[in-house]
């Protein structure tokens, strides 16, 4: 059985994530305390406590949701649990991937998200862009959609998700103009999404422009295991790799059905998916029927996992 881990984006934020992990296992609540320390305020209180509001704004969402995840793996890394052959993460969830394979401090991944999610928030303002799910169209058909809308403004196919779900992105005009054209095209529904920026369109080149000065301010090694870039669908195996897939990602479309059928093809039959919720489970399931999914995100889950690990020992 081979195995990748796979770590999840925003959206997949809620009050309490990794709470119960903390008051059971020191070395998650250890990655938390690293996390506060690195931010210089208590974003463990936020996970812990919220308010929801607070958590969902996209400067915390995302430094909250990979501390969770990297809290989590701390678990299953002193549990001795299985060993992934590769890893993913979907769009913020890239740099939990690097982070598990070493190619990323995660003092330095904790900054470096906290800021991308600052510039990606600055890059439109508040009001002025967003994003909408299309459920029942290919990525092609929502694509070609999005070119009949561009005239009226910014709307392009962001995240390609799995077979059936695909989100787009722009600004007001651009995404008003291609609702009733995904609807005349065979969409089922057009879902527009709580946030507050239309991440990873081309409006969001001036956020990779400041990333890039941060990027270049890390230290970024070659990952000890290979991991699937969002932005190419391709795997990652050196520094310089994930460093220039990292900054075009933030204005480019994340190929996540892509990167699971790659990871599929290459032997993978069993998905972790390490961090808050079930979100990914969901889009692999869609993908790739045949797969084993499971989640760490608590005591409950994670005992499910050991278990698995036992079986195949």
């Amino acid at each position: 059985m081979t195995i990748a881990f796979v770590f999840p984006g925003q959206a997949s934020q809620y009050v309490g994530m990794g709470k119960e992990l903390c008051s059971h296992f020191p070395e998650a609540a250890a990655v938390f305390e690293k996390a506060d320390t690195a931010l210089g305020f208590s974003l463990s209180r936020l996970c812990f406590e919220g308010p929801q509001e607070e958590l969902n704004k996209t400067a915390i969402t995302q430094p909250a949701v990979l501390t969770t995840s990297i809290a989590c793996l701390a678990v299953l890394r002193k549990a001795k649990g299985p060993v992934p052959a590769a890893a993913a993460g979907h769009s913020l969830g890239e740099y939990s991937a690097l982070v598990a394979a070493g190619a990323l401090d995660f003092a330095d991944a904790v900054r470096l998200v906290r800021k991308r999610g600052q510039y990606m928030q600055e890059a439109v303002p508040l009001g002025e862009g967003g994003m909408a799910a299309v459920m029942g169209l290919s990525s092609e058909e929502v694509a070609a959609v999005c070119r009949a809308a561009s005239t009226a403004g910014v709307v392009e196919a962001v995240n390609l998700n799995c077979p059936g779900q695909v989100v787009i992105a722009g600004n007001t005009a651009g995404l008003e103009a291609a609702g009733p054209l995904l609807k005349e095209a065979g969409a089922k529904r057009v879902i527009p999404l709580p946030v507050s920026a239309p991440f990873h369109s081309s409006l969001m080149v001036p956020a990779g422009e400041k990333l890039a000065r941060d990027l270049d301010a890390v230290a970024i090694a070659d990952p000890s295991m290979p991991v699937v870039a969002n932005v190419s669908a391709n795997y990652v195996r050196t520094g310089p790799e994930v460093k220039a897939s990292l900054l075009k990602q933030v204005y480019n479309p994340v190929r996540w059905e892509e990167s699971v059928r790659l990871l599929a093809a290459g032997g993978i039959q069993t998905f972790i998916e390490v961090g808050p919720g079930k979100v990914l489970s969901g889009l692999i399931k869609k993908t790739c029927r045949e797969a084993s999914l499971y989640n760490v995100e608590d005591p409950a889950s994670l005992e499910k996992v050991l278990a698995l690990t036992k079986e195949v020992s």
